[in-house]
């Protein structure tokens, strides 16, 4: 099987862009980030707040955390409900940064992400994927930008559907910056023989040709 780690800091577009590559290299991709949002919603919708850990540990066994892929198409389900859209929302992203850095958690999604990369070709992204979860990935891409442009592109995705400002959504990714990269458990961090890309002067279109080279590279 041939594994793609991307990793990076929130709102940098790894999900759209794996999800566009991935398609094209006929890959499965698999949005690690996505896993820990499910989590953090099942937390949030039984009242418990992402900094109660032994709540959280306690909620484990009553969720149902899967990935179907549906015309190609990632959905998350949650306990057989389909939660794609709703783990979207700015107060879930907050949630996951605090809820992914629980050993409990990680250990509760790891197993699941590890069986997915040995059974297909999968690009994978998340904040630990060439650190921890795929460490002997082919390929390892570290992909960012600036806080700025990260704040800009997700604000362009989500103002027609959350009444969430611009500087909202930059002060909820410098938070989380901070967070992901000081936690004690799988900081965020550029795996060694990762390819760094900065995307921030590059198209959507750019990015994912970037991606598709360095996997042909990596296959020959």
């Amino acid at each position: 099987m041939f594994n793609i780690a991307i990793d990076g800091p929130a709102g940098a577009g790894k999900s759209s862009i794996a999800r566009a590559a991935a398609a094209q290299l006929g890959f499965i991709y698999v949005d690690t980030g996505a896993l820990y949002r499910t989590v953090a919603l099942g937390a949030l919708k039984r009242g418990i707040r992402p900094e109660e850990t032994d709540a959280i540990v306690a909620l484990l066994p009553e969720l149902e955390v899967a990935m179907e892929f549906v015309d190609g198409e990632q959905r998350v389900l949650l306990n057989g409900e389909d939660v794609s859209e709703a783990i979207r929302q700015p107060e879930v992203s907050g949630a996951a940064s605090t809820v992914s850095a629980i050993p409990a958690v990680r250990q509760f999604l790891f197993d699941l992400q590890q069986n997915m990369a040995k059974e297909h070709d999968v690009l994978m992204d998340g904040r630990d994927i060439g650190t921890v979860v795929l460490p002997d990935a082919q390929l390892k891409i570290f992909l960012t930008a600036t806080p700025e442009e990260r704040a800009r592109r997700r604000y362009e995705q989500i103002k027609d559907t959350s009444d969430v400002t611009y500087e909202e959504i930059l002060r909820d990714i410098n938070q989380r910056d901070y967070q992901d990269t000081h936690r004690e458990i799988a900081p965020l961090k550029q795996a060694e023989d990762a390819v760094y890309l900065d995307t921030t002067d590059m198209s959507f279109d750019e990015v994912v040709d970037a991606i598709l080279s360095l996997t042909k590279e990596r296959q020959a």
